[in-house]
């Protein structure tokens, strides 16, 4: 259409994994298998109550609970509607020298480099697909990576991180760790250390929030201050009252997230160990999924029969990784189920 601005035209927009709207076995999105925290249910609708009120912008009560558990200051946490939205801020007003990040990362990068016309650079990962920080040292601009990285669920050491911060202190860094809760390395401890380095996290996945949207930042209070700047110039309202509500409800109670945590971690090993009596090569999660390859058998092929069994996965269509799945944990009867339809399908193939 004639209105429709170039940059519009060229958009290739980011595809989010399918949300099938009946019941299936769903291990394709990464969220938790489990309900949210007891309490959140009644902070949400006592929340709807006041709904005739706008929701305060600063989102004071969640951020001074967040500094609390990150043992931060109010002014060094950021929150936003989910963490893409966060990440959205920052490559609008973060990356004044440009980006650099994985070749195989989260896929949202590369479509806000294009938004808001940011020049990029994707690094490829080492061949098992580590991420190896010595590759970006030659680079100029902002670094974002996820840690642990998706689709790939592998990680790097925190100290690895801190060393490349500090060789590096007129560039910023930023972590994206949707993911740490499962078995990685935060790098808030480091933030107080460091004016270049900003925390992106999130609250769907470790939190059993994913419907909620609600995301935050940790850095210092220069890098907030930028970020909040941001947001009210766009929309000061974006986290509504509820989910306020339901992120503060879901962190006073640490023994629920603790037990999830738990079940999903232990869930992870075993259905790594049952992968692999079935022959496939799976990489060393630290997520709250696995990222699988079988040596007989196409990704695709395993991807599109589960799908015909009302069981979704996630696959690629991507040179590096097409013969690879991403599977997310599930409850231990979900797992079972899609181990069972997986273990037929290679039976059926070979």
């Amino acid at each position: 259409m004639k209105y429709f601005t170039p940059k519009l035209e060229a958009l290739a927009p980011y595809v989010p994994g399918e949300q099938p709207q009946f019941e299936v076995i769903k291990l394709n999105t990464n969220e938790s298998p489990y309900p949210p925290a007891p309490t959140v249910e009644a902070a949400v609708a006592n929340a709807a109550a006041v709904l005739a009120r706008y929701p305060d912008p600063d989102c004071q009560n969640l951020r001074q609970t967040l500094a609390q558990r990150f043992d931060v200051m109010p002014t060094e946490i950021f929150v936003g509607n989910g963490s893409d939205e966060v990440l959205a801020f920052c490559f609008q007003g973060l990356m004044n020298a440009g980006v650099v990040y994985p070749d195989l990362t989260y896929g949202f990068y590369p479509v806000f480099s294009q938004m808001y016309d940011i020049s990029s650079k994707e690094i490829p990962l080492a061949a098992d697909f580590t991420l190896n920080l010595a590759d970006y040292q030659e680079e100029t601009g902002t670094v974002i990576f996820a840690n642990p990285n998706a689709p790939t669920s592998l990680g790097i050491a925190a100290i690895e991180i801190a060393n490349f911060v500090a060789a590096n202190p007129e560039r910023l860094v930023i972590v994206d760790e949707a993911y740490v809760e499962f078995g990685g390395e935060s790098m808030v401890p480091y933030i107080k250390e460091f004016a270049n380095l900003l925390v992106v996290g999130t609250f769907s996945k470790s939190w059993q929030l994913a419907g909620a949207r609600l995301g935050y930042a940790v850095g210092q209070a220069a890098l907030i201050a930028a970020l909040n700047k941001l947001k009210f110039s766009f929309n000061p309202y974006s986290v509504n009252t509820m989910t306020t509500a339901a992120g503060i409800a879901a962190l006073a109670d640490e023994n629920y997230h603790a037990s999830c945590l738990e079940q999903i971690i232990g869930q992870r090993q075993k259905t790594a160990q049952d992968l692999k009596a079935l022959g496939f090569t799976v990489l060393d999660s630290q997520t709250n999924f696995l990222f699988v390859t079988h040596p007989a058998v196409g990704g695709k092929v395993i991807y599109e029969k589960l799908k015909m069994q009302q069981i979704f996965v996630r696959w690629f269509n991507l040179p590096r990784i097409k013969d690879y799945l991403r599977i997310t944990i599930g409850t231990p009867q979900q797992m079972q189920q899609c181990l069972a339809a997986i273990t037929q399908i290679i039976k059926d193939e070979i």
